[in-house]
């Protein structure tokens, strides 16, 4: 069976919630994602430097689905009270355990590796469900937090 033939993920989502965006994608629509998903997390109210980290760590994310995952992934991104929801899924084979205990910051020659550490770090909070039949991200950012001034 090819990835193409598998089915989306399942994922439950609560009812109450205000779902933006649902879609498949592969490495042609990384770009036109991200600029859906930026569109949609400033019109739920994300701005600034929150809107930029968000968005930069949801790409992180759909890369790594793109590079790790099969080659394809979904992504679905919703409105909760108070908050922004983002969750990548894919078909890949999972990550190693090894790889998702380390929090430590890559080196900065490292190429790769930076993904996960990225999408973790520039997010509120961050959930990961991974095995033989794929990976699920779900990483949060909270709406209305007002950014501290650069003093």
């Amino acid at each position: 069976m090819t990835n193409a033939e598998l089915p989306a993920p399942r994922t439950v989502v609560p009812i109450d919630t205000s779902l933006l965006i649902a879609e498949a994608f592969d490495q042609a629509q990384v770009t036109e994602l991200r600029h859906s998903v930026a569109s949609c997390a400033h019109a739920s109210g994300l701005d600034g430097q929150r809107l930029d980290d968000f968005v930069l760590a949801i790409n992180e994310l759909i890369t790594n689905a793109v590079r790790h995952g099969g080659g394809r992934g979904w992504l679905r991104l919703w409105q909760q009270p108070g908050r922004l929801v983002c969750e990548v899924a894919d078909n890949g084979r999972g990550i190693s355990a090894r790889r998702l205990d380390d929090r430590d910051r890559p080196a900065p020659d490292t190429a790769g590796g930076w993904g996960l550490w990225l999408a973790r770090e520039l997010s509120d909070a961050m959930e990961v469900e991974t095995g033989a039949a794929g990976t699920t991200v779900r990483i949060t950012a909270a709406i209305g937090v007002r950014e501290r001034a650069v003093e």
